[in-house]
């Protein structure tokens, strides 16, 4: 079974700690990252979950992202990321 995360509306510089906190909380699950509400996300919250998703990665477990809104997949690209940059799916 997977755990879900809904991201906020908005990500901004004092959200990174907190989102960092709620993934960790989540450490040994297989995760789902919900971003059907992102109007907003910053880099350093995209930071955070790249690093999570690696993470996730290296401990075999699934790490993905889904429902990305269109106001997310363009925060991402400005990064040079897309939804699928954070997928650590287990072969």
């Amino acid at each position: 079974m997977s755990a879900q995360i809904q991201l906020r509306e908005r990500l901004g510089l004092s959200d990174a700690a907190p989102l960092a906190r709620q993934i960790l909380a989540e450490k040994g699950s297989d995760l789902v990252i919900d971003a059907s509400r992102v109007s907003h996300i910053g880099s350093l919250c995209q930071q955070v979950l790249l690093a999570a998703a690696k993470e996730w990665q290296e401990d075999q477990r699934t790490f993905r992202m889904c429902n990305p809104t269109d106001a997310c997949v363009q925060d991402l690209a400005l990064c040079g990321l897309t939804p699928e940059s954070f997928e650590g799916e287990v072969a």
